[in-house]
């Protein structure tokens, strides 16, 4: 079954009747441009097939009350929360990322009391944005019970964009995860068969095709199984010192130093900074140069750029794993045309760009790769680009 049709039947068994709406969110992968968006640089994720759905239903009384699906079929209940009281710091685990939706839309005067109940297949923890689509799903949800419909053009009615700075805001005010813009926008805006070529700075979007089967190449997304956190550690680390970096530099963010002067602008900096610097400039043109080639129709050739990729993360950035690194470096050696980690780092998922007639000895390769290194098995599977979020029927 769909998650859209597990959370609307799941719904059913908890309230004895069928839900109001339905609306769901992808998860995504990036093509490429990591830790690029927080710097006002540019981005190219696609969505994934794989969704979070939400089942919604007003409540009169103002308050919310969620609970989620687990993929063993158990139900598990936040606390009954009361919208007009929320603030950061009021709700912790995972009950704060609707209740941080919640929180900032009623701040823009949509949140009204609901009955939520969510179900999903987006795998948690591999670095696919399974947070984002949550937040996504339920912030279409509680709008969409409000009477708000997504893409009206009417006078009042938020656009996705700004939705998806609405959902950053309460991933960084509410939970307290310092996340860019890269996550939400995919989510909310990618559309099928093609990636998403963002500007961050000036929110400029080109849907740029991405015809895997006229290429006769699959993405395979490799996930680790190794966990990872955006609310803590070294993401925020890395945050901090870009923007420190952009202080001592005296620019606005790091999209302004060019490539020609990145040279000088390394020369001005600690030795602690200048490699996070180098990663995000050359990053930012890995990106472009994706594109110029995706618009030329050269799909097969963008490879070397997610190799490069990869390599600026691990070395420069310093977020890639041993069992990341051991999935690229697979991968490649078994015939993939390019690779490298994707999301925030430090755990979750690979991304290698594979033709068709390779995908299985490559998808086998990496298997007996981390079997050879005493590892957990990673889970394997295509991808192809998707359809953003929006209301579903069952």
């Amino acid at each position: 079954m769909s998650p859209a049709q597990d959370a609307a039947d799941a719904f059913h068994r908890i309230h004895d009747r069928a839900p109001a709406g339905i609306w769901s969110a992808p998860g995504r992968v990036n093509l490429i441009g990591e830790h690029t968006d927080y710097n006002d640089g540019f981005v190219l994720p696609f969505a994934l097939p794989h969704r979070l759905a939400v089942a919604a239903t007003p409540r009169a009384d103002g308050k919310l009350n969620v609970a989620t699906l687990g993929d063993d079929g158990r139900l598990q209940y936040s606390d009954l929360l009361d919208i007009a009281s929320l603030e950061p710091g009021s709700v912790e685990g995972w009950a704060a990322y609707p209740a941080g939706v919640a929180w900032v839309l009623r701040d823009h005067g949509h949140a009204a009391g609901a009955d939520l109940v969510i179900a999903g297949d987006v795998p948690s923890g591999a670095g696919l944005s399974s947070s984002h689509a949550l937040e996504c799903a339920v912030s279409l949800a509680l709008l969409g019970l409000a009477g708000v419909e997504l893409d009206a053009e009417l006078p009042g009615t938020p656009t996705r964009p700004e939705i998806a700075r609405w959902v950053q805001r309460s991933e960084n005010d509410f939970v307290g995860a310092p996340t860019g813009l890269l996550d939400q926008t995919a989510s909310l805006c990618c559309q099928d068969s093609c990636v998403l070529f963002l500007d961050v700075r000036s929110g400029e979007m080109e849907q740029v095709p991405f015809p895997l089967a006229e290429a006769g190449v699959r993405v395979l997304i490799i996930d680790t199984r190794t966990k990872h956190s955006h609310a803590e550690g070294g993401y925020g680390e890395r945050r901090r010192g870009t923007e420190r970096a952009a202080e001592l530099l005296g620019v606005k963010a790091l999209r302004d130093v060019t490539l020609e002067g990145l040279d000088a602008a390394l020369a001005q900096l600690p030795d602690d900074l200048a490699p996070l610097v180098r990663h995000v400039v050359t990053e930012n043109q890995r990106v472009l140069d994706v594109v110029a080639l995706l618009r030329e129709g050269r799909l097969t050739d963008i490879g070397p750029h997610l190799d490069a990729s990869h390599a600026s993360m691990r070395d420069d950035y310093r977020i890639s794993t041993s069992e990341l690194d051991l999935a690229v470096d697979s991968a490649r050696s078994a015939g993939a045309l390019g690779a490298r980690m994707t999301g925030g780092g430090f755990g979750g998922s690979a991304i290698a760009l594979v033709r068709e007639a390779d995908l299985e000895p490559v998808r086998a390769a990496v298997e007996r790769a981390f079997e050879a290194a005493g590892l957990r098995r990673p889970r394997t599977f295509t991808a192809v680009p998707s359809r953003g979020a929006g209301r579903d029927t069952v």
